[in-house]
C-alpha cells in the first residue's frame, strides 16, 4: 500500500488493526506535504514492516521521512524490518544528519526490531550508529551497512561489539574495511548462531588499504557455516593488488559484482577457478574483448551453479551459448551480442 496516494485507507485499516506489512512511498507532491502524516498517527502502532522512499534532494520528500521516522520512533513495540531508500540525486556535501539521527532515534527505540536495510542511503554510516543498533535492537537478524558512500566510517571494533549484542544476527552487509580477522572469529566462534550472508562492498578508500583477511580465518568460518553465502561488489576504485587480497579461494562466493578500472579477466578467471562450487550470480562491468570472452566461457564450464549472469558489454556468440549448454539453472542472464541503446534489460530463462 503507498501511503502518500491512500492517506484515508491507511487511517480505515489502523482501525481495523490489519496493518501487518506496510510498504510507504513519501515521495509526493509538494503541496501534499502535510497531508501525511495526520492520517499516519493512527497507523504507527500497527506498522510492522516500513519501506520508505524519498528524495532528500526535494525538502519536502525529505521532512516528511525525518518526521515520520521520529513519530515511528515514539511508538515502535511492534516494528520488526525497516528499509530506507533514497532515490533521485542528494544534495553536495549532504551529510544527511538528519535522517541519522531519526534513525538512531529508531535504533534506541525499536527493541524488537529484526531487521535494518540502509544499503539505499548515500549517506556516511559511523560507528555511533552501529553502536546504537547493537545496544538497541538486541534481537537484530539482519544489518545491511553496505551503501554506496565513498568514505568507510565503521570500524572493526564496532562490528565486533554488534555480533557479541546481538547473538541472532545471520546477515550483515559492510564496507571492507569494517571486517576484520577478529569479526571471522567471532562468526566462527562454537556458539554462534548460523550465519547466513556476509555481503561485502570494496568501493572506497578504507577499503582499498585494508589488511588482507587470514584464508585460515575464512576456512574456520566456512566449516562453522557451511551454508553462508558471500557477496562481494568490487567497485573501480579497487587497485589491482587490492582485487588481488579480497579474493580468496576459501571465500564462499555466491555472488560477484565486477565494476574495475583495471583487469577484468584476471578475476573473472579466478572466479572460475576457485568458485565453481558456490558461484549463483555474476555481474560484470568491462570493456569487451576476447579474453574477456574466453574467460566467460571458462566461467560458464566451471560454474554450472549459476542462477544470473549478467555483462554489460557486448559479447560474442559463443559466451551466450557456453551459459546456456553449461549453465541448467539459469533463470536470466544479460549477454548482449550487438550493441543496443541502454537501459539493458536480462532475458528470462523459460
Amino acid at each position: 500500500m503507498v501511503a502518500a496516494l491512500q492517506p484515508k485507507r491507511w487511517a480505515e485499516a489502523s482501525r481495523g488493526k490489519c496493518l501487518f506489512s506496510t510498504v510507504l512511498t513519501t515521495s509526493f507532491d509538494c503541496e501534499r506535504e502535510g497531508t501525511l502524516l495526520p492520517y499516519l498517527s493512527a497507523c504507527l502502532d500497527h506498522i510492522h514492516n516500513l519501506q520508505l522512499e524519498f528524495e532528500p534532494s526535494r525538502e519536502p520528500s525529505r521532512r516528511a521521512a525525518t518526521e515520520l521516522l521520529t513519530a515511528l520512533a515514539g511508538r515502535t513495540p511492534g516494528l520488526r524490518s525497516l528499509r530506507l531508500e533514497c532515490r533521485g540525486e542528494k544534495p553536495l556535501f549532504d551529510a544527511g544528519r538528519d535522517i541519522l539521527d531519526a534513525v538512531h532515534a529508531i535504533c534506541w527505540a525499536a527493541s524488537a526490531l529484526h531487521h535494518l536495510d540502509l544499503r539505499r542511503l548515500p549517506f556516511t554510516l559511523d560507528d555511533a550508529l552501529v553502536l546504537q543498533a547493537a545496544r538497541g535492537c538486541p534481537e537484530l537478524r539482519s544489518l545491511f551497512l553496505d551503501n554506496c558512500t565513498l568514505v568507510g566510517s565503521v570500524r572493526p571494533d564496532s562490528v565486533l561489539e554488534l555480533l557479541e549484542a546481538c547473538p541472532r544476527l545471520r546477515a550483515l552487509g559492510l564496507h571492507l574495511a569494517s571486517l576484520s580477522g577478529a569479526v571471522l572469529q567471532v562468526l566462527a566462534a562454537p556458539g554462534r548462531a548460523p550465519f547466513a550472508l556476509l555481503a561485502l562492498r570494496c568501493a572506497c578508500p578504507e577499503d582499498a588499504r585494508a589488511p588482507p583477511l587470514p584464508e585460515e580465518a575464512w576456512a574456520a568460518v566456512r566449516r562453522r557455516h557451511p551454508g553462508l553465502a558471500v557477496e562481494l561488489e568490487l567497485e573501480p576504485e579497487l587497485p589491482a593488488e587490492s582485487v588481488r587480497r579480497v579474493l580468496q579461494p576459501a571465500v564462499p562466493v555466491a555472488t560477484l559484482r565486477l565494476s574495475l578500472s583495471g583487469d577484468t579477466v584476471g578475476p573473472v578467471c579466478f572466479a572460475a577457478r576457485h568458485y565453481g562450487a558456490t558461484l549463483r550470480a555474476l555481474e560484470v562491468r568491462a570493456a569487451a574483448s576476447a579474453e574477456l570472452d574466453a574467460a566467460l566461457e571458462l566461467l560458464a564450464a566451471r560454474c554450472a551453479g549459476l542462477r544470473e549472469v549478467h555483462c554489460f558489454c557486448v559479447v560474442r556468440p559463443s559466451v551466450l551459448h557456453a551459459f546456456r549448454a553449461h549453465c541448467s539453472r539459469l533463470r536470466s542472464y544479460t549477454l548482449k551480442l550487438t550493441r543496443e541503446p541502454h537501459p539493458w534489460l536480462p532475458t528470462p530463462v523459460a
